[in-house]
């Protein structure tokens, strides 16, 4: 029992002591906890009185700065401002001066004014006595002369009439004669190389085409019975087969070469398939003529990929490709108007004058023949249509009014897009003029020789090209008859077309005779 009592004061007596000691270390724990945070405390304080200070010298020295260039600014805004009133009051005095010396021009004027004035009412008054004594003069002429004022100049006029047209005459000729050279060397050097530089072979458009058959039983099965086959191709296609004794040959005659071609096609596939009667022929003929417009508008993208011209609508490749299809007196449309693009495209570089522009007039010169068998009008009419429809520009559209001549030209590429097509028409084999059309050239060009007053005979030779023009001396003399030669010339080409040139030959003969007996 002792024992458990004093073991329960002894843990008493610890317990106690313990919470004394912890009491203890805890006051000395929070002492030290206190003496630090108070040393943070104070350092925390020193550094932010020392970031003040920083920050206050920053700013005093950034605010220095700022005062400084502000200044500086300043001084250089009062320099700029003493400079320009210094210049204002220099002007200000220049003006002064100005005004000044205007205001004694202006008296200087006003002086001269007053003097002309004076001058001109004393030349009025010289003027008056001057007419005066004119008259007096002319009455005392009048008189003595025995002639009125307007006779005399009647006269004189005629006179003078006569003597400047003779030498007016002479020199019109000498000045011709001299252009002529010039012009005629340089033209003619200028279309030499032009075709020196294009050289095309020269190829003659038929009104036939020719088939070879495998044998000469399928001429039988062309014709069908009762020729029932032959009537639907000639009715489908609209050409005439001719089938004779040739062996294994039958042939096309159209003059349209586009449906001759068409038909061609169409009998070679009948050929081909063997199945010839009226339903295959007219389902080949409508195959053959959708792919001949897929073909039509390939050539015509290919003329113009081969010229080198860009954006051409559609509808407008479609008909240069239609030229294949056409000629023009055995001439194939297409192959011509490629030669005049080539040709203006050659000169026109020679001239300096726009080339690509040159080639498409050339190109569309003859663009109205695609449809002139379509719509009726001259191809030329035609043309000038097409070229507006599809907003071409001025200088093709004139030169495609102009290549006959029924327009005037109103730029170079014009002048040469005709050069060029008469260069293409009258080249040795181009075209095959008939003889109709031949005598009736000859006989127009003789009517239109005869048609002038003082003309005896007209004599048309070298198969158009020259004019020989006989006149009666004793009413056209020589200075008549350069004028002669000259309408003769401006007559033909206001009526005529007519490839190449015409040379016009004015001949006055007089002849003397007498009899010695």
């Amino acid at each position: 029992m002792e024992f458990n009592l004093m073991s329960i004061i002894t843990l008493l007596i610890g317990t106690f002591l313990g919470i004394i000691i912890f009491n203890i270390l805890y006051i000395i724990k929070k002492k030290n906890i206190e003496e630090k945070a108070n040393k943070l405390l104070n350092d925390a304080i020193k550094e932010a009185e020392k970031k003040k200070l920083d920050a206050m010298m920053k700013f005093k020295e950034e605010s220095y700065r700022l005062k400084q260039e502000a200044d500086k600014k300043i001084k250089e805004r009062k320099n700029e401002l003493k400079e320009n009133e210094e210049r204002l009051l220099q002007r200000e005095n220049n003006l002064d001066k100005r005004e000044e010396m205007l205001q004694s021009r202006s008296l200087v004027l006003d002086k001269k004014d007053d003097d002309l004035l004076l001058k001109q009412k004393e030349l009025q008054e010289k003027d008056l006595k001057m007419d005066e004594l004119l008259k007096e003069e002319i009455e005392k002429l009048e008189n003595i002369s025995k002639l009125t004022k307007q006779k005399a100049h009647d006269l004189i006029m005629k006179k003078v009439e006569e003597d400047i047209t003779s030498e007016i005459v002479e020199y019109i000729k000498q000045e011709e004669a001299e252009a002529k050279l010039i012009a005629h060397e340089k033209a003619k050097n200028l279309i030499v190389t032009a075709m020196q530089r294009y050289a095309n072979d020269v190829t003659s458009e038929q009104t036939i085409s020719t088939i070879n058959l495998p044998n000469d039983e399928m001429k039988g099965r062309l014709i069908g019975r009762e020729g029932r086959n032959i009537r639907a191709i000639e009715s489908v296609t609209g050409v005439d087969l001719i089938i004779d004794d040739t062996p294994e040959v039958i042939v096309i005659s159209s003059f349209d070469p586009l449906r001759r071609e068409i038909a061609r096609i169409t009998i070679e596939s009948l050929i081909k398939d063997g199945r010839i009667h009226p339903t295959r022929i007219e389902e080949l003929y409508q195959k053959v003529v959708e792919d001949m417009n897929t073909k039509i508008t390939e050539i015509g993208n290919n003329t113009i990929y081969e010229l080198g011209i860009n954006k051409i609508d559609p509808e407008l490749v479609n008909l240069i490709g239609k030229l294949q299809f056409r000629t023009s007196y055995g001439q194939n449309a297409l192959q011509h108007s490629i030669e005049v693009a080539n040709l203006c495209g050659l000169m026109a570089a020679e001239l300096g004058e726009n080339i690509n522009l040159a080639k498409r007039a050339g190109l569309l010169h003859d663009i109205g023949k695609s449809i002139d068998y379509e719509i009726e009008g001259s191809h030329v009419e035609l043309g000038v249509n097409i070229a507006k429809r599809f907003k071409e520009d001025d200088v093709v559209i004139n030169s495609i009014a102009s290549h006959h001549g029924d327009t005037a030209q109103k730029s170079i590429i014009a002048v040469l897009v005709q050069i060029a097509d008469t260069l293409s028409a009258a080249r040795p084999g181009a075209r095959n003029d008939s003889l109709e059309n031949y005598v009736k050239r000859l006989e127009q060009l003789e009517d239109i020789g005869n048609s002038f007053d003082g003309v005896e005979k007209t004599y048309a030779m070298q198969a158009g090209r020259d004019l020989r023009v006989m006149v009666k001396p004793n009413e056209v003399d020589e200075a008549k008859s350069y004028k002669l030669a000259r309408d003769i010339k401006d007559k033909i080409e206001a009526e005529m077309q007519y490839p190449g040139t015409i040379k016009i030959t004015v001949i006055r003969e007089t002849r003397v005779q007498e009899e010695a007996r």
